[in-house]
C-alpha cells in the first residue's frame, strides 16, 4: 500500500481522498461508482468540441469504399458486403438471471452489442484499428500516385500495392485485441508490422499474430511501456506509421463510426431512442479510445437521449481516476498504490488517454468499476443464461445495468437528469468487446473459473 503522505500532482493522497472521496475507494480497491458532475447538455457539449459529424461521417465513407477490398480478402465479411458489423440482441434471461440474483427489478430491457463477434479480429478493435490501417494506406496510395478518385478499392488486393506497402511499417503498442486487428489488416495489405505487447497480452494472441507474418516484440511490462518503446522506436524510421492508441484521432473516428451504423440497427428493430425512451451505454474501457470514440458517436448521433458509462477493474480503474482528479494523464493507478493487475487483459491500463479524457470531459455520465470475480460469475452466467462466450473484459459493462438500481450516485444521477418516470422505456446496451477469437480450451477455463464463484 502506498502512503497516504506521497505526493500525486501536488497533493498528498490523503489529500486527494478527502476533496475527492472516489479516490479513497479507489486505493481500497472497491467495486466504485464515479458520476461526472462536468457533464453538460449536449448543446453545450458539442459548442467547444474539435470534432465534428461531418468527422465520423468522412470515417464511415471511407469504409464504404474499403469495403469490396474488405469484401474481396476476407470472405468472412460477405454477407455484409465488406462492411465490419457486429449485431445487437435482446438479453432477457440474463436480465432476469441479474435481477434474481441482486434481488432489484432492472427496468427496461438489456441488450448486449456483439463487437466480440466482429470478423476478422474479433473484438471492439476491429473498427479503430482497422479503419487506421486503411487510412493510412489510402493516404500512401494517393500520394505515391497510385490511386485516383472513384478508383475500385480491390486494387488494393493486387502486387504494386503491396510492394508499395513494404516499404513502409506500421507499429502499435498493446495488450492483445488493437495488435491484432492492426497486425491482421496491416499484414493482409503487404506493409511490414511490429506489434509491441505488454506482459498481461495472451499468449494466444502473440501465437496468432505471428502466424500472419507480424513481428511481436514482448515486454516483462505493463501496456504504457510497451507503448512507449513502440513510439520511441517508430519515430526513427520515416516510413513507419506508429498507431498511437492514447492520441490517435483516426482511431477515435474510425470507433465513432459504430454509432451510426448502430441508428440503423434501432431502427430497423423499430427501437425509440429519445427524451422519453433513454438509452444507456455501458463500455469497458482501458486506455479510453474504443469507448471514447463509440461514446462521442453516440452523443453526435442521439445528443441527451444517450448516457455512456465507462466499466473498468478495480485494479486499473485508469480513466475514472484521471476524470475524478481532473488530472487525466498525469496520474496513473501505480501513483495510488494499485497494480494494474488484472484478468481483463483488454482494460490491464494504468493511465488513461489525455486526448480522450479531456474531449469526454462534458459528454461522458461517468465510470464504475467492478472486481475481477464479479466479471467471471457473469462471464459463467451469461454463458449458461444465453449461451453467449465473452472473455473477461467484455463483461465490465454487464454490472452497469444493475449499479443503475443498486448505486446511490446512479440513482442520483437518474433523478437528475430527469429520467425517474422513464426507466421503464430504457434501453442498457452493454457493449460486449471481444471474446469471440479466444481458443475454445481458454474459454473453458474461464467458464470453469466463472462457475466455481458461483
Amino acid at each position: 500500500m502506498t502512503s497516504l503522505n506521497n505526493i500525486v500532482a501536488n497533493k498528498s493522497i490523503a489529500e486527494w481522498i478527502v476533496s475527492c472521496p472516489v479516490v479513497g475507494d479507489i486505493c481500497e480497491l472497491k467495486e466504485t461508482v464515479w458520476v461526472n458532475p462536468d457533464k453538460k447538455p449536449f448543446n453545450l457539449a458539442i459548442a467547444s468540441c474539435p470534432l465534428t459529424m461531418e468527422d465520423i461521417v468522412d470515417a464511415a465513407d471511407r469504409l464504404d469504399r474499403f469495403a469490396p477490398y474488405v469484401r474481396k480478402v476476407f470472405p468472412e465479411t460477405a454477407a455484409t458486403g465488406g462492411i465490419i458489423e457486429s449485431d445487437i440482441l435482446p438479453i432477457p434471461h440474463m436480465q432476469k438471471l441479474l435481477e434474481e440474483e441482486e434481488n432489484i427489478p432492472i427496468p427496461g430491457q438489456m441488450w448486449l452489442k456483439l463487437d466480440s463477434h466482429l470478423p476478422i479480429s474479433g473484438s471492439i478493435k476491429a473498427r479503430g484499428g482497422i479503419y487506421e490501417v486503411l487510412k493510412t494506406a489510402e493516404d500512401i496510395a494517393i500520394s505515391n500516385g497510385l490511386l485516383q478518385e472513384g478508383d475500385d478499392y480491390t486494387v488494393f488486393d493486387s502486387e504494386p500495392f503491396r510492394a508499395l506497402f513494404s516499404n513502409y511499417e506500421i507499429v502499435v503498442g498493446s495488450t492483445g485485441n488493437l495488435g491484432l486487428s492492426i497486425g491482421i489488416m496491416s499484414a493482409k495489405l503487404g506493409f511490414q508490422v511490429t506489434v509491441h505487447m505488454s506482459a498481461d497480452a495472451r499468449q494466444w494472441k502473440k501465437d496468432l499474430l505471428r502466424s500472419k507474418g507480424v513481428r511481436v516484440v514482448e515486454y516483462d511490462s505493463d501496456y504504457s511501456i510497451a507503448v512507449a518503446e513502440g513510439r520511441k522506436l517508430a519515430a526513427q524510421n520515416p516510413r513507419c506509421h506508429f498507431v498511437d492508441d492514447e492520441n490517435s484521432k483516426t482511431l477515435f473516428l474510425g470507433y465513432a463510426v459504430a454509432a451510426l451504423r448502430l441508428k440503423k440497427q434501432l431502427d430497423e428493430k423499430h427501437i425509440a431512442v429519445d427524451q422519453e425512451h433513454p438509452l444507456f451505454v455501458y463500455l469497458p474501457c482501458g486506455v479510453g479510445g474504443g469507448p471514447g470514440g463509440v461514446s462521442f458517436g453516440l452523443k453526435m448521433v442521439f445528443g441527451d437521449a444517450v448516457h455512456c458509462f465507462f466499466a473498468e477493474p478495480t485494479h486499473a480503474p485508469c480513466m475514472m481516476l484521471g476524470m475524478a482528479t481532473g488530472e487525466n494523464h498525469n496520474v496513473c493507478v501505480q501513483d495510488f498504490g494499485l497494480d494494474n493487475l488484472t484478468a481483463a487483459d483488454g482494460l490491464a491500463v494504468g493511465r488513461a488517454s489525455g486526448f480522450v479524457g479531456s474531449l469526454m470531459r462534458p459528454f461522458m455520465s461517468g465510470c464504475y468499476s467492478l472486481k475481477d470475480e464479479r466479471m467471471f460469475r457473469m462471464l459463467a452466467q451469461l454463458a449458461d443464461s444465453e449461451n453467449i462466450y465473452l472473455e473477461p473484459s467484455a463483461l465490465a459493462g454487464m454490472y452497469g445495468p444493475v449499479l443503475m438500481q443498486k448505486s446511490e450516485a446512479m440513482g442520483k444521477y437518474i433523478v437528475d437528469s430527469g429520467l425517474e418516470g422513464k426507466m421503464a422505456n430504457a434501453l442498457h446496451l452493454v457493449w460486449a468487446t471481444g471474446g469471440n477469437m479466444v481458443p475454445k480450451e481458454e474459454m473453458q477455463s474461464y467458464y470453469e473459473k466463472g462457475k466455481s464463484l458461483l
